[in-house]
């Protein structure tokens, strides 16, 4: 799966395998390296716009590759400049195309796997499998910590949804404190919603924060594990039957995947940010505004947003009813209109 492609213009597309002796518009030589990196004098060149404000078109033509990672961008006021952005935002731009694509490829694969799954046990099985399916909550949760006691070099595990209970957040607790303590990398990945659950901010006092680091996202895929040599995939809505994958290269593939996901994601200390300095709206009121636009009904906007199973609907339709409130929407339909007009969600976004 190839990474994200910014063309030197801007536009979407396909960009060379690497620059020529000669990129820039004056023919100075510029040096050669791959489409993902950046090259010395583009780096000396970006501090200088961040500390200026900007440079002219003539010095960004000379190092194409700051255009085309999206750090430098036109000045909507002079044509003849150009305007630095923010490596975070440019990197986030970049990675958008690369996370909905494996939110794709991980949803297919969960979808071939429930579909095949049951033939299984037609087909018997060999001395050693890449793919292993494991029935029960009891059951993958022992594999899953037997895994992680072995576990020497990381343990990854992503969580969709923001409720856990009491005694599965303890067991996680205690299942880490010893992989933490002998050095192990620790990361957990959740949905922003799970910021506003105390029974999380417990389990992450609770725990030593050498090697532990926690994020959270607006949306993630299914429940997943990553370990040194497996991983654990939950692949039935109820997350009682999952996938135990061995195979390395599968293995090295959804830690990549993770690592795209992690790239995108909030420290879970950090404030999170909405697109509209004059909106007062939270981070998940703002992400729930761009589902509405996009025509998403009730439920799916739970779903998606990881919102309690049981009180999800409720707890949507009360976010909802905030953000009328906070703009002075009359209908839902006056609602969207403001959303795009006050800038909180873009015209055309779509999920």
């Amino acid at each position: 799966m190839s990474g994200p492609t910014v063309p030197e213009d801007g536009t979407s597309g396909t960009p060379p395998t690497g620059h020529g002796p000669e990129d820039g518009a004056s023919g100075t030589p510029h040096p050669h390296h791959g489409p993902e990196e950046l090259c010395a004098p583009a780096r000396l060149l970006y501090t200088d716009a961040l500390q200026r404000g900007g440079v002219t078109a003539a010095e960004a033509d000379r190092v194409p590759c700051l255009t085309r990672l999206g750090l430098l961008r036109p000045d909507p006021h002079d044509p003849g400049r150009r305007l630095p952005v923010p490596a975070a935002a440019a990197l986030t731009e970049l990675l958008a195309p690369l996370t909905r694509d494996i939110h794709a490829r991980v949803a297919a694969s969960a979808a071939l796997v429930e579909a095949l799954a049951p033939l299984a046990p037609l087909t018997g099985s060999s001395d050693d499998p890449a793919m292993t399916v494991i029935q029960g909550k009891p059951a993958i949760q022992a594999a899953v910590a037997e895994a992680g006691k072995a576990a020497r070099k990381r343990i990854l595990t992503l969580h969709p949804g923001s409720k856990r209970p009491d005694v599965m957040l303890e067991q996680a607790r205690q299942s880490a404190i010893e992989p933490l303590r002998r050095g192990v990398s620790m990361r957990h990945l959740y949905q922003h919603s799970a910021r506003y659950n105390m029974n999380l901010k417990q389990y992450v006092d609770r725990l030593p924060q050498g090697d532990l680091q926690i994020r959270t996202m607006e949306q993630t895929a299914e429940r997943m594990f990553v370990f040194d040599r497996s991983a654990y995939i939950s692949i039935s809505p109820e997350r009682d039957v999952a996938l135990c994958v061995t195979h390395p290269a599968l293995v090295r593939y959804l830690a990549h995947v993770y690592d795209v996901l992690w790239a995108g994601a909030t420290p879970f200390g950090e404030p999170l940010r909405t697109s509209s300095p004059d909106a007062p709206v939270t981070a998940v009121q703002h992400s729930i505004a761009r589902l509405l636009a996009a025509g998403h009904v009730d439920d799916d906007i739970a779903r998606r947003m990881g919102i309690s199973v049981r009180i999800s609907v409720r707890t949507c339709r009360s976010h909802i009813a905030r953000l009328m409130q906070t703009l002075g929407a009359t209908s839902r339909t006056h609602l969207g209109a403001l959303l795009i007009g006050s800038g909180i969600v873009e015209a055309h976004r779509r999920d």
